[in-house]
């Protein structure tokens, strides 16, 4: 046991030298290590050498210049394929710039990259100081960031657009520009309101453009004593006298129209009294498949060859719906001190909001006076009795 012990105990000792001398050797910098090889070498295999560096350097910097022009031409090409999809699509001016930039920048910093590892250095520190450097920027400009995720969200998303009346962060006013940080609006006495985006497109924004019908509310005082029934039929003739004002259902009105020429082309299409049900089917999906394979022929018919099925989808399921009654309403709301408040409602187009409140307010002035309706005021009755005394 004793000579094994010594045994173990002298290999171990003649190994540490060994390891000791190695993690010298791993700790020396590759510069002398160069240094040490080019000392055994001769001046011929010095200059092969250098020149070989050089030639290898010269190959990867070609083959570098080679991958960037191609790199460019390809980036391009995918610029102006992404810049004509958006002219198609008629998308946002503003968001295509952006959404426009943003694809070049992150293409061309992919392409640099790419050139950099070809070359032989070092991509990783690139990295880290790009990244570094967005942190900071990041930390920087996080307001600004702020607004400019809110104007990509309200561009994409359009909760409003150019020319709607819309009320939001305590201004109202009608749009006059959406940029990328921010909303200009003008007030209707034509001032200026900037408003960030980051607020927009975390508030609640109130769009009165939006809808294309909107209710209009009164409330109609007659004194005490005055015959409701008749101020009731004259508020009603006086509202269905205007054609602005709804008479019954939204459907019904001159804009929402259903074109006749389009029904009569339909019908004349059908052709369903000469034909059984399966031989409708058959015709059916034939017409179906002529039409989508036209639609796919051209490429600018795509979009319309998807949009226009669920369009009709969503006519169909809207059509199923039951109406609304949106026809004029008077009622009785309030009982007041020296008033009977009567609660009047009408639906017109969203543009015709404000002349038929102005105009019915000036209607219900000079026409129901002369129906014996009267317009009460406050007004407050004193009764004074009299006692007579004697004088102490």
């Amino acid at each position: 046991m004793i000579q094994i012990d010594e045994i173990l105990k002298g290999a171990e000792s003649a190994v540490a030298p060994k390891a000791a001398e190695a993690a010298a050797s791993d700790s020396i910098p590759s510069i002398e290590k160069e240094f040490k090889m080019l000392e055994g070498m001769s001046f011929d295999e010095i200059i092969n050498r250098c020149v070989n560096s050089i030639l290898e350097f010269a190959f990867h910097l070609a083959i570098a210049v080679l991958v960037f022009y191609i790199g460019r031409f390809i980036i391009r090409k995918i610029y102006h394929i992404i810049a004509s999809i958006f002219i198609r699509r008629k998308l946002d001016q503003s968001l295509a710039t952006f959404v426009l930039s943003l694809v070049n920048i992150a293409l061309y910093f992919i392409l640099v990259i790419t050139v950099v590892g070809i070359l032989g250095l070092e991509t990783s520190s690139f990295l880290a100081l790009f990244a570094s450097a967005g942190v900071a920027v990041g930390l920087a400009l996080s307001g600004t960031l702020q607004n400019f995720a809110g104007g990509v969200l309200i561009l994409l998303l359009k909760p409003y657009k150019i020319g709607d009346y819309i009320e939001a962060q305590g201004y109202a006013g009608t749009v006059k520009e959406i940029q990328i940080f921010s909303t200009i609006i003008n007030t209707t006495d034509n001032k200026q309101i900037i408003i960030p985006n980051g607020g927009l497109s975390t508030s609640s924004v109130n769009n009165y453009s939006k809808e294309p019908y909107r209710r209009v509310d009164w409330t109609v005082s007659i004194a005490y004593g005055d015959d409701y029934d008749v101020a009731k039929k004259g508020i009603l003739d006086i509202l269905l006298s205007d054609p602005r004002v709804i008479k019954k259902y939204l459907d019904e009105s001159d804009d929402q129209a259903p074109d006749e020429s389009l029904m009569e082309q339909d019908l004349e299409n059908s052709d369903f009294d000469s034909k059984t049900e399966q031989e409708v089917e058959k015709s059916e999906e034939k017409a179906q498949a002529k039409s989508w394979l036209g639609h796919l022929k051209d490429k600018k018919n795509v979009g319309n060859a998807i949009k226009r099925p669920i369009e009709n989808f969503h006519k169909d399921a809207l059509a199923m719906l039951p109406k609304i009654d949106r026809a004029p309403f008077v009622a009785l709301g309030n009982l007041n001190t020296s008033s009977v408040d009567l609660t009047v409602r009408a639906w017109t187009r969203s543009e015709h909001y404000w002349g038929v409140f102005f105009t019915m307010n000036e209607r219900f002035y000079k026409e129901l006076p002369p129906l014996g309706i009267n317009f009460p005021f406050p007004q407050l009755d004193v009764h004074m009795n009299r006692t007579d005394q004697p004088e102490p």
